[in-house]
C-alpha cells in the first residue's frame, strides 16, 4: 500500500497560479502512471493530467497550455503547476498512482487538496 499526500492547495484569485505537490510514501520508480484528477461540487471526478514513468504526459483539453505535470522519482513526488487559473478550476484535486502494466495490480488515491479560484 502506498500513501499519497497532496499539498499546495488554497485560495487564489482568477489569473493566478498554484503548484500542487504529491508525496508518495515509497518509491514511485517503475512502470506506473502518476496523475492528478479533480472533482468539483456536484460533478464527477475527472482527469486533469497524467505522466508516465518515461515522462509522457496527457492533459485534459480544459487545462492544456495552462497546467504542467511533472515528476521527480528521486523525491517520490509528482507536481502540478497551475497557471491562469479560473473559477472553473475550483475543485478538490486528487493525486493518483496506478500500475502502468495490464492487468493493473494497484490504483492508489490521495485524500485530496482543495483549490478555490475566486473571480
Amino acid at each position: 500500500q502506498v500513501q499519497l499526500v497532496e499539498s499546495g492547495g488554497g485560495l487564489v484569485q482568477a489569473g493566478g497560479s498554484l503548484r500542487l505537490s504529491c508525496a508518495a510514501s515509497r518509491s514511485i520508480s517503475g512502470p506506473n502512471v502518476m496523475g492528478w484528477y479533480r472533482q468539483a461540487p456536484g460533478k464527477q471526478r475527472e482527469l486533469v493530467a497524467t505522466i508516465t514513468n518515461g515522462g509522457s504526459t496527457n492533459y485534459a483539453d480544459s487545462v492544456k497550455g495552462r497546467f504542467t505535470i511533472s515528476r521527480d522519482n528521486a523525491k517520490n513526488s509528482v507536481y502540478l503547476q497551475m497557471d491562469s487559473l479560473n473559477a472553473e478550476d475550483t475543485a478538490v484535486y486528487y493525486c493518483n498512482q496506478r500500475d502502468g502494466r495490464w492487468p493493473q495490480r494497484y490504483n492508489y488515491w490521495g485524500q485530496g487538496t482543495q483549490v478555490t479560484v475566486s473571480s
